[in-house]
């Protein structure tokens, strides 16, 4: 049988039925394609309800829907747009007052006893912002702790993050040491645990157990998701037993580590990334 030929006429080797010459490596150019969007250079641009979130007025969804019943404006003109983008030379109201993206800070204060948790209190009451001094930013409290409860108190000008932080569904873990008038039986901690109806609905505690190693049975420590109005102390009192002192030790991942009663320190960017990742 008479050998096929394995060169061509110019002597190159003949490349086999069913493959393929290799395009060449092209070095990339450096430049970004006009026709990508991922490839866009930053025109410093963000979607107005962004915008809306950072400065602390409302949820991105909450935004949508102020954004959409046209209670918004930039550069005095109303936007119902989804979506519209705002370049930050431009003036955007709100309520008839101009809003201002401000930096984003979070802080983590030990509470102390006999301070209230709101901005300003009419009747001239010490409010935990005055443990705060003077920031360049106007921050809130997230969520509020009674004026007798002491323990972990956050507070932002990040209005996403607090309403994610005080939303029932996403069940943020929260741990208090509790202080009673008289010794806590075991069967009442079970009750806890289980569960009753209150006023206001059922509610349950996740753990319920006696402080340390048991000895002191008037020393609670207590684990719970829900955000209700002073439910620890209503828990109790639905029981029989009254609260003499309501410490809060955890919340949403923090601890009030190396932290003295009434002081308080900027959380690190570890700590706040865990915040926005919903970490309990």
């Amino acid at each position: 049988m008479e050998n096929r030929k394995k060169h061509n006429k110019d002597g190159k080797p003949k490349r086999r039925a069913g493959t393929y010459k290799k395009a060449p490596l092209r070095k990339p150019s450096g430049k970004k394609g006009s026709n990508n969007p991922h490839t866009k250079a930053d025109d410093g641009k963000m979607r107005l309800n962004k915008f809306l979130a950072q400065a602390g007025i409302a949820s991105r969804r909450e935004a949508d829907v102020l954004i959409s019943t046209g209670v918004v404006t930039v550069n005095g003109k109303v936007i119902t747009e989804m979506g519209f983008k705002v370049a930050p030379e431009d003036k955007i109201t709100y309520g008839g007052e101009t809003i201002r993206s401000e930096k984003k800070v979070y802080l983590l204060m030990n509470k102390p006893k006999d301070f209230i948790t709101t901005a300003d209190d009419p009747f001239g009451r010490r409010t935990v912002m005055q443990l705060l001094g003077k920031l360049k930013q106007r921050v809130y409290p997230v969520g509020r702790l009674d004026r007798a409860t002491t323990g972990i108190l956050m507070l932002t000008n990040d209005g996403e993050l607090t309403k994610k932080l005080t939303h029932p569904k996403f069940g943020i873990k929260k741990i208090y040491n509790v202080g009673l008038d008289k010794n806590v039986t075991s069967t009442h901690l079970q009750h806890l645990c289980d569960g009753f109806e209150l006023e206001d609905g059922f509610t349950k505690a996740d753990v319920a157990v006696h402080v340390g190693n048991g000895e002191n049975k008037k020393q609670v420590g207590i684990e719970l998701h829900s955000g209700k109005n002073r439910i620890i102390r209503r828990m109790f009192e639905h029981l029989g037993y009254k609260v003499t002192k309501l410490d809060r030790v955890y919340f949403a991942g923090l601890t009030k580590k190396d932290l003295a009663r009434g002081q308080w320190r900027f959380l690190t960017n570890k700590e706040v990334d865990l915040l926005k990742m919903n970490q309990s």
